[in-house]
């Protein structure tokens, strides 16, 4: 038989460790948040990249022809920007679902774009824009030598438009400098420093 003073300090092990996993559970919903989301004068912009092994495949099939990085980029920018857009009001779609339901807006489409570009370990940002959201890759070639492109501490980010059908890497910026809102590392959610951000040759 247990008595009542055993009984006691059992329940109260199982209090403790449950306050615990508690506390665990909500630090890690927050840290997945903060991994997410950032804020912006339209509201909260939540981040939907994946590491999946679908989204893996893709990404090396559409590119198994290609030598060099600017091939695999424009590989990858075709399939994406040909996907049809079509806006989501009441849900955005995984890059899965972007691909299964063949339409996206420039959420989906971006978020797809930068899984797959991650895929194969090609570095890209989100920029977020009043109402619009667009992807830029740090690359260093001569065959972009004639495209302008951001230029962050001393660095070219050329802009990848998912919503442009056909659209090259190096697509104009259409938007004032001082309308650009954030650049984002969309894995980890750091915000870029953006002070002194360029757009030029």
């Amino acid at each position: 038989m247990i008595n009542s003073e055993t009984s006691k300090n059992i329940s109260l092990f199982i209090i403790v460790i449950a306050f615990f996993v508690f506390i665990y559970g909500t630090t890690e919903a927050i840290h997945i948040v903060n991994k997410t989301q950032v804020s912006t004068s339209d509201g909260i912009y939540t981040s939907y990249v994946t590491t999946s092994n679908a989204i893996e495949k893709k990404a090396y099939n559409l590119t198994k022809t290609c030598d060099s990085k600017i091939c695999k980029v424009q590989k990858l920018l075709d399939f994406t920007s040909n996907i049809p857009y079509q806006t989501n009001t009441f849900q955005h779609n995984s890059p899965q679902k972007t691909i299964q339901k063949n339409y996206g807006d420039c959420d989906d489409k971006s978020n797809l774009l930068v899984s797959m570009l991650h895929a194969l370990r090609i570095k890209a940002y989100f920029v977020l824009v009043p109402k619009h959201i667009f992807v830029i890759v740090p690359l260093e070639t001569e065959e972009l030598a004639g495209r302008k492109a951001l230029w962050l501490k001393g660095r070219k980010y050329y802009i990848l438009e998912s919503t442009a059908k056909g659209s090259s890497i190096g697509f104009p910026l259409h938007y004032p400098l001082d309308k650009i809102e954030a650049i984002v590392e969309p894995f980890s959610n750091k915000k870029l420093d953006i002070r002194h951000l360029e757009y030029k040759l």
